[in-house]
C-alpha cells in the first residue's frame, strides 16, 4: 500500500485488475464508493466496487486493499461475494461525481468536475481531498477548451445537490475502451437518471451496440427517454433482430409512431420480424447474413467474410442464392462454410461449392427444435427458408443462448456459477477500522 500522503486519481482505478495475495484475478474495478461529509469534510472513502465472474458486482472495503500501485489492487483475499447494493448514505464517483456542475466558493464560478483525487490520511484511511475541474462544460469532442484547476475539495460546493441535465462526457471517457456488453453493465447499475444521460452523450452506433447487450427493461427505458426521431435512428441501427424484439416490448402505440419514423424498407423488415412468434427461427433470425449470387468467386466471398462490422457467426459462412440479394432473397441454393473458402482458389465460384445436404430452418421452427439442429450438426448459424426456397434470414447461436439462459442473465445473475465463496462462513471483509470478521451466517462487516 501506498503510504500516508499518497494520492490516486479515481478515473485511473477504472478497469483496473484487482488480485488476490496468490496473484490470482479476482475482478476489475469499476466504481470507487464514498460517504458524503457535512461542513466541507472531505468524503470518506469506503471502499472499491469490483466486478468478479458473472459480472457480479461486489464492495471491497478500502481495509481489505493492501495495495494500490503499478495499475493494479491487491487485496487481502477475503471478500464478500454478496452482491453489492449501494446505500443512501453512499456516493458512486465515476457514476455520481464525474461531469457534475459544482460552484468554486472563492469566486462563484460554475466548474465541472472532471476527476477527483483521494489521498490516505496518517490513520491509513482514505478520504477525497482533491477535486480536478474545468471552467464552464466540457463536451466529447471539446474535452481541452477551458480553465483546467486542481482544487482542494473544500473550495468547491454543490456535491450533495441533486443536478439534472448532467453531462457524461468524462465518465464515458473514463469507460471508452469497453466493448458493449461490459459498458451495458455499467450502465445497468447506474441510476435511472445517471443511465439516461449517458445514453444521451453516446453516438449513434455505441449506443446501438450497447443497447443490444442491455436487459429489456433498461432498453424500455432508454428508449422512451430518447427523443423519438432519435430512438427511431438508433432502431435503425441496431441488429434487426435485436431492435424487433425491443420493439415488441414497448406499447403498441408508441411501437407504431417509430416503425412510421423509420426509413420504409427498415420499417418493413421490422414489420415482417414482429409478425413471427418471439421463440421461432423467424423470431430469431437476423436478416442481414452474407448473400451472394453462384457466380461470386471465392475471393469476394472472402472479402465480405473480412468486414470487421461482422459478428464472427455471421462471418462463419456465406449463402448462395439467386437474386434479389437482400432477404427475402431469390432461390437459396446451398451454403458454404468459411473452411471451405479458405480451401479452395480464389478464382473458384462460390455456385460449384454450396453445401445442399442440410435441410434450412422453416421460420416457424421452435426454439427446441433449432438448439437440436445447431447442436446435431456443430453450427454456428443456421438458415432460415419460407415454402418457396426464399432465404429470409439467419439464426445464429448468440441469439439461441439469449433465449435459452435466465431472463436476467444480462444483469449478471450468478446462476451456476461458483464465486468460490462460502456464505455458510462468512468471508469476514472487516469493520471500519480493520477489525471486523465474518460471522457464521455470512453476515460481514463491511466498513460501510
Amino acid at each position: 500500500m501506498a503510504g500516508p500522503g499518497s494520492r490516486v486519481f479515481i478515473s485511473h482505478l477504472a478497469g483496473v485488475p484487482v488480485f488476490d495475495p496468490n496473484g490470482d484475478q479476482v475482478g476489475r474495478v469499476r466504481d470507487v464508493v464514498v460517504s458524503l461529509r457535512l461542513g466541507g469534510r472531505p468524503p470518506r472513502v469506503l471502499g472499491l466496487v469490483v466486478e468478479v465472474i458473472g459480472r457480479r458486482r461486489i464492495f471491497l472495503p478500502m481495509t481489505r486493499v493492501t495495495s494500490l500501485e503499478s495499475g493494479q489492487v491487491l487485496s487481502t483475499g477475503l471478500l464478500n461475494m454478496r452482491r453489492f447494493e449501494q446505500r443512501p448514505s453512499e456516493t458512486l464517483v465515476l457514476a455520481e461525481l464525474l461531469d457534475r456542475t459544482v460552484t468554486r466558493t472563492k469566486t462563484a464560478d460554475e466548474v465541472t468536475v472532471l476527476d477527483v483525487a483521494m489521498v490516505q490520511t496518517r490513520l491509513r484511511e482514505w478520504e477525497i481531498d482533491r477535486v480536478f475541474v474545468q471552467v464552464g462544460r466540457p463536451s466529447r469532442l471539446r474535452k481541452a477548451k477551458g480553465e483546467q484547476l486542481l482544487l482542494d475539495w473544500s473550495a468547491v460546493t454543490g456535491f450533495s445537490l441533486t443536478e439534472e441535465g448532467q453531462g457524461a462526457a468524462n465518465l464515458l471517457a473514463t469507460f471508452e475502451q469497453l466493448r458493449p456488453a461490459d459498458l451495458a453493465n455499467v450502465m445497468h447499475h447506474l441510476s435511472s437518471k445517471r443511465r439516461a444521460e449517458v445514453a444521451a452523450a453516446l453516438d449513434d452506433d455505441r449506443l446501438a451496440d450497447v443497447l443490444e447487450e442491455l436487459p429489456e427493461d433498461d432498453q424500455v427505458e432508454i428508449i422512451g427517454k430518447l427523443k423519438e426521431e432519435r430512438a427511431a435512428d438508433i432502431l435503425e441501427t441496431m441488429d434487426p433482430d435485436d431492435a424487433a424484439d425491443l420493439l415488441s416490448e414497448l406499447p403498441e402505440a408508441d411501437a407504431e409512431r417509430l416503425l412510421r419514423l423509420m426509413e420504409p424498407a427498415e420499417a418493413e423488415e421490422m414489420r415482417r420480424l414482429l409478425s413471427y412468434e418471439e421463440d421461432t427461427a423467424g423470431g430469431l433470425m437476423t436478416t442481414e447474413p452474407i448473400v451472394l449470387e453462384p457466380d461470386a468467386s471465392v475471393a469476394e466471398a472472402l472479402a465480405r467474410v473480412r468486414v470487421s462490422d461482422t459478428k464472427p457467426a455471421l462471418a462463419a459462412q456465406v449463402y448462395v442464392c439467386r437474386p434479389p440479394n437482400e432477404t427475402p432473397t431469390g432461390t437459396y441454393l446451398g451454403t458454404v462454410h468459411f473452411q471451405r473458402l479458405l480451401r479452395e482458389p480464389p478464382y473458384t465460384l462460390v455456385g460449384s461449392l454450396v453445401d445442399d445436404d442440410l435441410d434450412p430452418l422453416p421460420p416457424n421452427t421452435p426454439l427446441p427444435l433449432i438448439t437440436s439442429y445447431l447442436a446435431t450438426y456443430n453450427l454456428v448459424a443456421a438458415p432460415v427458408v419460407d415454402e418457396d426456397d426464399h432465404l429470409l434470414g439467419t439464426v445464429t447461436v448468440d441469439d439461441v443462448l439469449d433465449h435459452l439462459l435466465p431472463d436476467d442473465w444480462r444483469e449478471g445473475a450468478a446462476h451456476g456459477i461458483d464465486t468460490g465463496a462460502d456464505p455458510g462462513t462468512g468471508s469476514g471483509t472487516g469493520s471500519g477500522t480493520g477489525s471486523g470478521t465474518g460471522s457464521g451466517t455470512g453476515e460481514v462487516h463491511d466498513g460501510r
